[in-house]
C-alpha cells in the first residue's frame, strides 16, 4: 500500500506574511516553554554540535526536542559560521526545522529556521530583560549591527518602550549606518548614536547591553559597564572574563547546557574560574517565580543563552499553525512506499 505524506513547507516569506512577527506572542510562547520544561513537558535529548573549525567555531548543530502535549516532535537543524559576514558577505547563521506527529511518525512541515533562530533568540534575550533589566532603563548599547543585533533591539524595545537612546557599535563606520538607517524609520523616538568602533563609549552609559557578534573576540570590557546594568550575552567569546567575574548575578537560559559548550562562562567553567554555585539560577527560575530576578537597582546583572531546541520547535510550530491559517505554504508530496 502506498500513502501519500504531504509536507507543508513554510518559508521567510510565508512566516512574515501570515503575521507571526509578533514580539509580544513569541515572548509568550518563549515563557511558556520555559515552564514548560519544568514541569517534564518536554523530551530534550542532548544538542550535538559537529564543530569544523576551534578557531573560528564554525559548526553545524543538529537540536531535537519533543512537545509531549502536543504529540509533536522536531529538530532544528542550523549551521553558526561566524566568519560569513566578513569572508563571504553572507549571514551566518542558516537552517530549517522538521516537524513530525507522533501517531504514524510522519513529517508534516518544514519550515525556515534562520527566521525562527533570530527571533526565537531575540526574544529569549527579551524576556530576560523583562525580569532582569533595570525597570526605568532607557539607554540602549547594541555592539553588533547584522540581523541578530537588530532583531534584539527590536523585541528589547518592545519591553521598555521608554528606551530613547541607542549606542551602535560595529567593526566598521558603514556597519554602524547601516543598522542607524534600518531601524530609524521604526523608531523616530530613539536617538541613535554612531561609536565608530568604540565599544566603550558604546556600553559605559547604557542600562542594557547587548553583544550579538560573529567574531570571537573580548570587545566588552569590565571597566565599561555601570551599576545596575543588564548584560545579554548572544554569541560565544564577546566579552573578557572579567565582565561575568564581576557580576552579581549570572542568569543563563540552561546552564547545564550552557557550561559544556564554548561561550566566556563556559570557558571560565573550564578552567575552573566559575563553579556550578556561582551560577544564580536559570531563568526559568525566575519566570516561575521559584527565585527573584533584579531585586535592587544597584545590580549588574548578567543573562547568557545557548539555545535549546524546545523553544526552536515549539515557536515553529505556533508559526506553522500560523501560516496554514493563512493559507501561507507550499506542499510537497512524498510516497510511503
Amino acid at each position: 500500500m502506498k500513502t501519500n505524506i504531504t509536507v507543508k513547507l513554510i518559508s521567510s516569506d510565508d512566516i512574515r506574511e501570515s503575521g507571526c512577527i509578533d514580539h509580544n506572542n513569541i515572548m509568550s510562547v518563549v515563557e511558556q516553554c520555559l515552564i514548560d520544561y519544568k514541569n517534564n513537558e518536554f523530551i530534550l535529548p542532548e544538542k550535538i554540535s559537529q564543530i569544523f573549525d576551534d578557531e573560528t567555531q564554525n559548526r553545524i548543530n543538529c537540536m531535537p526536542a519533543t512537545l509531549k502535549k502536543h504529540n509533536i516532535c522536531g529538530v532544528k537543524w542550523v549551521s553558526v559560521f561566524p566568519g560569513n559576514p566578513m569572508g563571504f558577505g553572507c549571514r551566518n547563521v542558516s537552517g530549517v526545522v522538521i516537524l513530525s506527529e507522533l501517531k504514524k511518525g510522519y513529517p508534516f512541515s518544514i519550515v525556515d529556521g534562520t527566521l525562527i533562530t533570530a527571533l526565537r533568540t531575540a526574544c529569549i534575550g527579551a524576556v530576560a530583560a523583562k525580569y532582569l533589566a533595570n525597570r526605568n532603563s532607557k539607554v540602549y548599547c547594541a555592539i553588533g549591527t547584522g540581523e541578530q543585533g537588530r532583531m534584539h533591539f527590536k523585541a528589547i524595545k518592545s519591553v521598555y518602550s521608554q528606551i530613547d537612546t541607542c549606542y551602535v557599535a560595529s567593526h566598521t563606520n558603514a556597519e554602524e549606518q547601516a543598522f542607524i538607517e534600518d531601524l530609524s524609520a521604526d523608531y523616530p523616538d530613539v536617538s541613535f548614536i554612531e561609536c565608530g568602533g568604540d565599544y566603550r563609549k558604546a556600553s559605559k552609559d547604557a542600562d542594557i547591553i547587548v553583544t550579538a557578534v560573529s567574531c570571537q573576540e573580548p570587545l566588552l570590557k569590565a571597566d565599561s559597564i555601570k551599576k545596575g546594568a543588564f548584560y545579554c550575552h548572544v554569541g560565544g567569546l564577546e566579552d573578557e572574563y572579567e565582565v561575568p567575574l564581576m557580576a552579581d548575578k549570572i542568569v543563563c537560559d540552561q546552564w547545564q547546557a550552557v557550561k559544556h559548550r564554548t561561550q566566556t562562562i563556559s570557558r571560565l567553567y573550564k578552567q575552573g574560574k566559575l563553579k556550578d554555585e556561582d551560577i544564580y539560577a536559570d531563568i526559568a527560575d525566575i519566570i516561575s517565580g521559584e527565585k527573584p530576578g533584579r531585586e535592587n537597582e544597584s545590580e549588574f546583572i548578567y543573562f547568557n543563552s545557548v539555545g535549546l531546541a524546545f523553544i526552536d520547535v515549539s515557536v515553529a510550530y505556533e508559526f506553522y499553525k500560523k501560516a496554514v491559517e493563512a493559507g501561507r505554504f507550499t506542499e510537497w508530496t512524498m510516497l510511503d512506499n
